[in-house]
């Protein structure tokens, strides 16, 4: 089926989005797990969902907003599936299983013994179950970025620098796969969840990466995904509040999160971290991170997601960027890429040593970087390079780099910083 428009999935997404809007991209997740959970079926119930969710975007507008959306889509979706189930010809027996199922009304009336599972149980459930052990990692991630994140094909193939339709039919592969399993859905048992969690916060963190950041359009970051990221782990931590990652997750989200305010000015350019005012950025924010992070950090060894939420730290308490306490930072990092050697956390760990050591040095390091293969011709390798060679004197590959890099990215605030910053250096 072709993928139809929807949250996430062809609207154009702001942070002036609309309303109804916003609320279709954080009901799509929970209206998918009730289907799932009902009926089975989880690549003809993500179908019948879009679906869904596209009569939603049609008609609310011109009909007004029911007053339970939530139990608006899960009836519209319940019927589309349930007839598509019944036009299967080929399979009878699941016709004939759908045919029993008669869509109760917006689960407003339960029969009696079935209950109501809450919209959040159905939602890290999902998120459990795109997590299945019958997936690749990569699949992992792709799935639960498209029916738990709400991101684009064309996003998750650019979170994992492939192209769109590799990522189209690695996503098509999981579902049907996920289908085969037939695997029950629901909260899997402690000993099952232990070993799908890993995967579950790597996908949480990529939501959030993008919504911080996002990869592509006229806007720095999608606040709605960044929302979304930190709600379901929140869920997650509320689940599993002694897992010291978890944790640290969530505080790494909070204390990025905290300098959303100040990364932009008010026409949407971007402010660098180390010209932005700190006064704007979220305190409460910051204070709970912080509260999340020693707590984590009392009760185990530190994981790779506590260690990015400590470099974190170390910014958000420097009251100015000249009160960073850089030999710290750099000190996690080089704990960190033993753990992780990943672009990114290589590229952090370049620039690091550039601030403690000079910018010469961690030049060196980013000639290794270039034959790393998801980093090869990848804007954030050209725009570090770019920013050391400014930081050594060599204005014009400075410039050139920055150049170069302006041309990598998708994302335009990005882009027109970047040339702003060629054409500084050209005057």
């Amino acid at each position: 089926m072709t993928e139809a428009p929807g949250p996430g999935r062809g609207f154009p997404v702001s942070g002036a989005a609309d309303p109804d809007e916003d609320l279709l991209r954080r009901l799509a997740p929970q209206v998918l797990g009730a289907l799932v959970r009902r009926y089975g079926h989880f690549d003809a119930a993500e179908d019948a969902v879009q679906e869904a969710l596209l009569a939603a975007a049609r008609q609310w507008p011109a009909e007004g907003r029911p007053r339970n959306p939530r139990g608006w889509l899960i009836r519209v979706a319940s019927r589309r599936l349930v007839d598509q189930l019944r036009a299967d010809d080929a399979r009878r027996r699941r016709e004939e299983t759908a045919a029993a199922l008669t869509p109760r009304d917006a689960f407003t009336a339960p029969p009696p013994g079935e209950g109501r599972a809450p919209a959040e149980e159905d939602t890290l459930a999902l998120l459990f179950l795109c997590c299945g052990a019958e997936l690749s990692a990569e699949a992992r991630t792709a799935l639960t970025l498209r029916a738990v994140g709400g991101l684009t094909t064309a996003e998750i193939a650019r979170a994992h620098l492939v192209p769109e339709a590799t990522m189209a039919q690695r996503i098509s592969r999981a579902k049907r796969r996920i289908k085969a399993a037939g695997a029950p859905f629901g909260l899997p048992d402690a000993r099952e969840r232990a070993g799908r969690l890993a995967d579950v916060l790597h996908v949480l963190y990529l939501i959030f990466n993008e919504g911080y950041t996002a990869t592509s359009g006229r806007d720095l970051r999608r606040a709605d995904l960044a929302a979304e990221a930190i709600r379901l782990t929140r869920s997650v931590h509320h689940l599993l509040p002694a897992d010291a990652e978890v944790a640290g997750l969530l505080a790494l989200m909070l204390l990025t999160d905290a300098r959303r305010a100040a990364r932009t000015t008010p026409d949407g350019g971007l402010v660098p971290l180390a010209e932005q005012d700190r006064t704007r950025w979220d305190r409460a924010a910051v204070t709970e991170g912080l509260a999340l992070l020693t707590d984590a950090l009392a009760r185990s060894r530190p994981g790779p997601y506590q260690l990015r939420a400590a470099i974190a730290a170390v910014h958000d308490e420097a009251a100015r960027d000249e009160d960073t306490d850089w030999p710290q930072i750099l000190a996690l990092y080089e704990v960190l890429i033993r753990m992780v050697p990943g672009p990114a956390e290589q590229l952090g760990h370049a620039v690091a040593v550039a601030m403690v050591h000079g910018p010469r040095r961690a030049l060196a390091l980013l000639s290794d970087l270039d034959g790393y293969g998801r980093l090869a011709g990848h804007h954030r390798l050209e725009a570090v390079r770019a920013h050391l060679l400014e930081r050594a004197g060599d204005l014009s590959q400075a410039r050139a780099a920055y150049a170069k890099a302006a041309g990598l990215t998708l994302s335009i605030p990005e882009r027109r910083y970047l040339q702003g910053r060629a054409a500084r250096i050209g005057e």
